[in-house]
């Protein structure tokens, strides 16, 4: 999964927070009904066929569903208003669901994991699994990937990345619904042992996922700044400001799926505070409109221009401070 890829060349175009919350409700709605008459589907018939491998994709699929109350939990919380005691708002809420998230999906995979190895112990255990097993499987990878190219198209239109982690997760249950497949071929042909080993590699990319969604979260929360490129296009805005000479010192954080930002600009050092204000609120305006920033801080630096006497103004300058 790549964070980055929320971000576009282009101008972003930019969402209220009524019209995020909508889009990622109706799309994980969408999510809940799927993977709750998957998982019920998965879970029965792979106790009816004797498949450990199908039985473990149903777990998956009803970690998902869990996950999916998990977002629109997050959702709810992440879109209230800034209030004294969260000046930047609440968009954090969905750094910290993708972390539970995350965790959650380490949780299952390593139960799966767990469970794989101690049948691959007793291989003299592991049953023939009934045909309808495979039919199953395949229903329910074409029903995951559809449903994974669904929510993934929503979550780059809004750029939420708490809805990309929802998204690849159920990339995920569609892996794995094709690596239980391929194992129930392999035990239908006479080699039941590969039913289990499905679930235990099932185990294992589910693990790895985990890992990687919680890692991502503990970084944003530890306040990661976004990638060079997205720093770069905001440089590119502010230094495009009339007015504005230079940029340096660009620094972000990101704030769930918004960024904050510090920035010190140049203007003339001839001009008046009044004016060198009006550049910087006129800054900070383009910045909020062009990209995804909830909000930016600048500091206001004199640029010398080379062509002018800048000692003798500043010297008639002081002279009029003095009492």
């Amino acid at each position: 999964m790549q964070f980055n890829d929320l971000h576009d060349d282009s101008e972003d175009k930019q969402f209220s927070a009524a019209q995020r919350a909508s889009a990622a409700s109706r799309s994980t709605w969408v999510s809940v009904v799927v993977n709750l008459v998957l998982s019920s589907v998965q879970i029965a018939v792979g106790v009816f066929a004797r498949s450990q491998g199908l039985v473990a994709d149903g777990i998956h699929s009803l970690s998902d569903l869990v996950a999916d109350f998990v977002v629109l939990f997050a959702g709810h919380h992440a879109r209230k208003d800034a209030d004294q005691n969260h000046p930047y708002g609440h968009q954090r809420f969905e750094t910290a669901a993708s972390l539970a998230l995350g965790l959650l999906l380490l949780a299952v995979g390593l139960g799966m994991l767990w469970s794989a190895v101690l049948k691959l112990q007793n291989p003299a255990s592991v049953p023939e699994v009934h045909g309808v097993a495979l039919w199953v499987a395949g229903a329910a990878l074409l029903a995951k990937e559809t449903l994974f190219r669904y929510m993934l198209a929503v979550a780059k239109r809004i750029k939420s990345s708490l809805l990309v982690a929802n998204a690849w997760h159920a990339r995920s249950d569609a892996a794995s619904s094709l690596v239980v497949g391929l194992g129930i071929v392999g035990n239908l042909a006479g080699y039941p042992i590969f039913d289990p080993i499905a679930a235990l590699i099932v185990g294992c990319m589910i693990a790895r996922m985990g890992w990687n969604f919680s890692w991502d979260a503990l970084h944003d929360l530890m306040d990661r700044a976004v990638d060079d490129e997205e720093v770069e296009a905001i440089r590119h805005t502010l230094a495009e400001t009339p007015g504005v000479s230079g940029v340096h010192d660009v620094r972000t954080r990101k704030m769930g799926d918004m960024i904050v930002v510090d920035a010190h600009i140049e203007v003339d050092a001839l001009l008046t505070v009044e004016a060198g204000h009006d550049i910087a609120v006129a800054a900070r305006q383009r910045v909020l409109q062009h990209h995804r920033v909830l909000n930016l801080m600048t500091h206001v630096d004199p640029w010398h221009r080379p062509d002018l006497d800048h000692s003798a103004a500043q010297s008639a300058g002081a002279a009029e401070l003095q009492p």
